[in-house]
C-alpha cells in the first residue's frame, strides 16, 4: 500500500515541512551527487551513522564493503554528529524519493497541530530516538544507517494519534493489479507499523543488513510518546473545528 493523500486540510502553510523536504532535497544534490556512486559512498561513510563506531564495539580501520568498489572504514572516535546527519542522507533515488512524499502526505498535519518551530523540534528528536533504536538493535554493525524514515516515522506515529479516522488514500499493487482504496489512518499506519516490526524480528539476527526495520519502529513510537508535549491544544481545536465544518469530524 502507498500513500496518495489524505482529505485533512490544513490551518495555514506547511512553511516547516516544505523547510525539511527542501533541507533533504540539498543533502542529495550538494552533499550526494544526486546517488553518483563514489559521492553517494563517501557521503553515507563520513555523514553516517555507525553502530559500532559510535559504541566502540567495531575496531578502528575495520573496512566495511559497500558495492561499487567502495568501503567505508570505521573511525578511531564515535562521530556523534551523525545521529542528526545520517536522517538528512539517503542511499538512492527511490530512497529519497518516497520518504519525501510520506513526509509531504503526512507532515502538513502534523506540523498544523504544533506550529513550525516546535514541529521541527519534534522532527529532529524523532530521528534522533530512530538512529539509537536502530544503534540498540545492531550494536555491533560497522554499516552505516541514513535515511529519513525514522524521523518520517516519529511524523507518522503523531498523525496516528492525532487524526486517527482521517481519510487516506492509497494505491494498492495486486502483481499486475492496481486499484486504489481510501482507509482510515489508523488502519493504514498500523498497517505499516507491524509491517516494521515483523520486518525487524528477522533482522536482528543479521545486524546492519538491509532496511533498518528498527529505526522505524524506534521513529514511530517516539512520535507516539512526544506528541502529547509539542502538540498546541489551541491549534488541535481550531484544526477540529474547521475539520467539523467541512466534513463532520475525522480526528
Amino acid at each position: 500500500m502507498f500513500p496518495l493523500r489524505d482529505d485533512n486540510p490544513t490551518l495555514a502553510g506547511s512553511k516547516a515541512t516544505f523547510a525539511l523536504i527542501s533541507l533533504n532535497a540539498l543533502a542529495w544534490v550538494l552533499a550526494q551527487g544526486l546517488g553518483s556512486a563514489i559521492t553517494l559512498a563517501t557521503s553515507v561513510c563520513e555523514l553516517g551513522a555507525i553502530p559500532g563506531e559510535l559504541l566502540g564495539t567495531v575496531s578502528a580501520g575495520t573496512a566495511v564493503p559497500l558495492g561499487e568498489g567502495q568501503a567505508c572504514i570505521v573511525g578511531p572516535e564515535p562521530a556523534w554528529h551523525t545521529l542528526l546527519t545520517s536522517m538528512f542522507l539517503h542511499g538512492g533515488w527511490f530512497h529519497i524519493l518516497s520518504n519525501m512524499w510520506f513526509l509531504f502526505v503526512f507532515g502538513d498535519n502534523v506540523e498544523d497541530s504544533m506550529g513550525p518551530v516546535r514541529f521541527v523540534a519534534f522532527y529532529l528528536l524523532c530521528g534522533i530516538a530512530a538512529v539509537l533504536a536502530h544503534i540498540a538493535s545492531a550494536p555491533s554493525s560497522a554499516v552505516p544507517v541514513v535515511g529519513a524514515s525514522g524521523a518520517i516515522g516519529g511524523v507518522m506515529g503523531a498523525y496516528a494519534v492525532l487524526y486517527p479516522r482521517a481519510p487516506v488514500h492509497l494505491l494498492v499493487v495486486l502483481g499486475f493489479f492496481f486499484t486504489r482504496v481510501v482507509v482510515p489512518a489508523y488502519l493504514m499506519l498500523g498497517y505499516w507499523f507491524l509491517l516494521q516490526i515483523l520486518g525487524g524480528i528477522p533482522a536482528l539476527a543479521a545486524e546492519g543488513a538491509g532496511i533498518a526495520f528498527w529505526a522505524h519502529v524506534g521513529g514511530f513510537v517516539a512520535g507516539v510518546v512526544l506528541v502529547p508535549a509539542f502538540r498546541d491544544p489551541a491549534r488541535v481545536a481550531a484544526h477540529r473545528r474547521m475539520i467539523g465544518r467541512r466534513f463532520g469530524g475525522i480526528g
